[in-house]
């Protein structure tokens, strides 16, 4: 009996494939109600980007080669734009200012974000509260009521004053010397150095410190493991940092602008790239200038971006490409 079962199951046929209901019609059909659940998803960000971002920009791309003061109909001037530009001296001391802003203010905002990253990587008692401490200014140091206060700060007889006169250094309020304006931006940058600082921290956390010990057991005293282990291993996170504080700088606007008292002064010592940018496109109503200085501006932090980018194989060493 049980003989007979068994070539009876293994003669009969196997069962057939179990069909979905439907055919390929049917899948088509389900596959487009999900297409366009996905777009309706999506539609606030594609509105968004459309409506906010690509139609400004193509505008602003059309205004550049055109006469236009955001009263009358544009007119179309072709390059003449950018050659008044290449002419006009006050655009060359915007590009002198912004330059010499984003070559003091960055490294020494890295610099200064590394090395507290450095501090706060040891273990140590009451460390989140330094860590929140220190990122507080990152979350703060934007707004206008800071640039209100640190121009309060540096002005004539305010507590900068007071505190180098103390020491013997007259120089008045860097608010009023031309001299020293600018550098109470790159101090107010400076300042705002959390954000960097926590990238560095997770970068630091990151390096083995089985690497540490067989530098110190080989004699490597903590200069040397700084240059040879550390630098090298986060490398990718200064790169990282470099390249976002880099574009950042460029980009300084709000500082600038609250610090002078919207003058960008004084004598044009503070007339960073934007701030002339909004000079000329809002208060003189040459829009068609200020968008093609916009479209310079791009291609200047384009340039930049594509020259790290090329400098970082020198530099930069990726744990995949060791291996």
């Amino acid at each position: 009996m049980g003989t007979a079962v068994t070539t009876l199951i293994k003669d009969s046929p196997p069962d057939a494939p179990e069909k979905r209901p439907g055919g390929p019609v049917a899948v088509r059909r389900r596959g487009r109600r999900e297409n366009l659940a996905g777009y309706l998803f999506m539609s606030p960000w594609i509105a968004g980007f459309l409506l906010l971002t690509a139609g400004p920009m193509a505008a602003s791309l059309y205004f550049a080669f055109t006469d236009y003061n955001l009263f009358d109909s544009p007119k179309w001037i072709g390059f003449d734009n950018f050659s008044r530009m290449l002419d006009d001296p006050r655009w060359q001391k915007s590009v002198e200012v912004t330059a010499k802003y984003v070559v003091i203010g960055t490294p020494l905002k890295l610099l200064l974000a590394l090395g507290v990253a450095l501090l706060l990587a040891q273990s140590r008692r009451g460390q989140a509260f330094y860590r929140a401490a220190f990122y507080a200014p990152s979350l703060i140091g934007a707004s206008v009521s800071i640039g209100f206060v640190w121009r309060a700060l540096f002005s004539d007889d305010a507590a900068v004053d007071r505190t180098q006169s103390f020491f013997g250094v007259d120089v008045g309020g860097w608010v009023g010397n031309p001299d020293w304006v600018l550098y109470s931006l790159v101090a107010l940058t400076v300042w705002q150095f959390g954000a960097p600082m926590v990238i560095f921290l997770a970068g630091l956390k990151q390096v083995p410190k089985e690497l540490y010990e067989a530098a110190e057991v080989d004699g490597a005293g903590p200069f040397k493991r700084f240059w040879s282990i550390t630098l090298p291993m986060i490398s990718p996170v200064l790169f990282f940092n470099v390249l976002l504080e880099t574009i950042h700088s460029f980009q300084i606007f709000g500082s600038a602008y609250v610090v002078s008292n919207a003058t960008c002064g004084p004598a044009d010592s503070t007339l960073v790239y934007t701030c002339y940018l909004y000079q000329k496109g809002f208060k003189e109503a040459q829009m068609g200038f200020a968008s093609a200085m916009a479209w310079m501006l791009l291609l200047a932090v384009a340039l930049v971006t594509v020259v790290l980018f090329w400098s970082q194989k020198r530099w930069v060493h990726y744990e995949e490409a060791s291996r």
